[in-house]
């Protein structure tokens, strides 16, 4: 058995992160949100646009009221009114004023707005009594923000509300982005059903198809979802060819223990792989097969995952989504996301494999707090992993953590 660490590291160097050239393709704005952006971004357009108040009042030039007091009170004319996107008619004179509102352009001639709670206006005067505190007050200049030509977005960033928002006003609207990676699932079991089928005895719903594909989705991920295959040596080195031939990465279920019916690992030896792990100390997840096919210029990842539903959702979690995240073409944020938090439950493991136990992460006033989940924590033990959000990790040699102490966590 491989330690987590060394597994882990295996993984991540396999992972081969998608070509600029040959992994992207262009889409609508409206459409970019979870994709990963495949090439940087430039804006022909200053941000701000252009000078314009960042408060309600009056543009003014500095030098007309540097001076200004409750005692000596400056009085300027007001010579026109610059509503948000209209274009100033007037350049400003010595002792003149405008009236402006946040987001206005400035008009030419003036360099400071004055906020509204310091004027009083009367007709087409406003008398003003706090002198601004530095030339330039409450503008914002253009091109302070950003200038037009340099980069704006780099590649590598996952595309979010505030990026598209950041996109619509350079007037982005559309990206190049990395396609999504194509992960084909398969089950492995001759017990296992439908959910919309009768169920008789012996047998068991494959819940992994319907959790595997959720995950993927989650992740901005393309599942190819292929069904179950039955305990047959031909009928599953036929899906196996066929996942492996149509995807980035494939993630089977079952069939990588050491079962009669387990022949996942001497088929992926049969069609030409190079197998780099068969099992991790870790659990749940102790049977992990990891292999590398190169077809036609590519490579094919493929995960043989345990198929007890919890170990194959701790071992995506642990293994799998970091390495889809890499291939995504992500620059960073792609390695697992570890925090350190207070148990409020006692955590027993059995010391000789690193220990993953689910619950919930809970912000504190004191960092984080973490509840294991109630009920038994088998792996074959689906029910209590609802609302999982975390796993609070138990490591070698280390059979309890009290409640209390202190835990390293993976947020999910």
């Amino acid at each position: 058995m491989l330690p987590v660490q060394d597994a882990e590291a295996i993984i991540f160097d396999l992972v081969r992160p998608f070509d600029r050239q040959q992994d992207t393709e262009a889409v609508s704005l409206l459409d970019a949100t979870g994709r990963v952006l495949a090439t940087p971004v430039t804006s022909a357009l200053d941000f701000p646009h252009w000078d314009n108040s960042a408060m309600d009042g009056y543009a003014v030039r500095y030098e007309d009221v540097e001076e200004c007091s409750d005692d000596r009170r400056v009085t300027l004319s007001v010579v026109e009114e610059i509503p948000a996107g209209i274009l100033p008619q007037h350049s400003l004179q010595r002792g003149q004023a405008a009236r402006i509102l946040t987001g206005s352009m400035m008009p030419a001639g003036a360099d400071t707005v004055v906020m509204q709670e310091n004027t009083q206006r009367e007709g087409d005067r406003v008398s003003i009594s706090v002198s601004p505190k530095v030339v330039g007050e409450f503008v914002r200049h253009r091109g302070a923000f950003y200038q037009a030509g340099t980069v704006l977005m780099e590649a590598g960033v996952r595309l979010q509300a505030p990026d598209i928002a950041v996109l619509a006003a350079a007037q982005c609207t559309q990206v190049e982005v990395y396609r999504r990676p194509r992960v084909a699932i398969l089950s492995t079991g001759s017990e296992l059903v439908e959910p919309d089928r009768p169920l008789e005895p012996g047998q068991i719903v494959d819940s992994n198809q319907y959790a595997l594909a959720s995950f993927l989705t989650g992740l901005g991920v393309e599942p190819l979802r292929m069904g179950i295959v039955a305990d047959r040596r031909d009928a599953l080195a036929q899906a196996m060819s066929e996942a492996i031939a149509r995807s980035d990465v494939v993630l089977s279920t079952g069939g990588v223990s050491v079962g009669d019916y387990d022949y996942v690992e001497d088929i992926l030896a049969e069609l030409g792989s190079e197998i780099h792990i068969r099992s991790v100390a870790v659990k749940p997840g102790k049977p992990l097969t990891v292999a590398t096919f190169d077809r036609d210029g590519r490579s094919v990842l493929y995960f043989g995952l345990p198929g007890n539903p919890v170990s194959a959702l701790v071992s995506c979690w642990r293994f799998v989504q970091p390495a889809l995240q890499k291939m995504s073409g992500l620059s960073r944020g792609w390695q697992p996301a570890f925090v350190e938090a207070t148990t409020r439950s006692q955590l027993r493991a059995g010391g000789v494999r690193e220990t993953y136990l689910w619950g919930q992460l809970s912000p504190s006033s004191e960092g984080y707090e973490f509840d294991l989940s109630a009920g038994s924590h088998s792996s074959g033990n689906l029910i209590n992993l609802a609302q999982t959000n975390s796993l609070a990790i138990v490591p070698v040699g280390k059979k309890s953590i009290s409640a209390g102490d202190r835990v390293r966590v993976l947020m999910l």
